[in-house]
């Protein structure tokens, strides 16, 4: 159960709740906590003709931040960077699509899962 501090229990309660969402809306998860240098992506997913690059914020009810305000600037610029890693190293012939999943715990549930397809786009970066 994820108690006060321990952000990685809960981090992975959020990244496993999103690939169960993600699972029962057809698409197949293909990595996850893909990691270099100067960024990670939590899930990377196939649904469709697109690559889902998925940012994962776990929330506790009445959190100061919403998940999606916490992706900051810099935050998708890391993404971005992680992204180009990741298609570097397994060409896909895939539209990449950046995404943001909400998710609200209490205890050792999730409560809610708010999915952002389309977040953001690398455009300007």
């Amino acid at each position: 159960m994820p108690k006060a501090g321990n952000k990685r229990i809960a981090g992975n309660l959020g990244e496993a709740a999103v690939c169960a969402y993600l699972v029962q809306q057809g698409a197949e998860i293909l990595c996850r906590n893909f990691t270099v240098r100067g960024g990670e992506i939590d899930i990377v997913a196939r649904q469709g003709e697109f690559l889902l690059f998925v940012e994962v914020k776990t929330r506790r009810p009445g959190a100061m931040v919403s998940g999606a305000a916490a992706v900051t600037a810099a935050k998708r610029q890391h993404l971005i960077h992680a992204a180009e890693q990741y298609l570097l190293r397994n060409p896909a012939d895939l539209q990449p699509r950046f995404d943001v999943a909400e998710v609200e715990y209490s205890g050792s549930f999730v409560r809610h899962i708010e999915y952002i397809p389309f977040a953001f786009d690398a455009s300007g970066y």
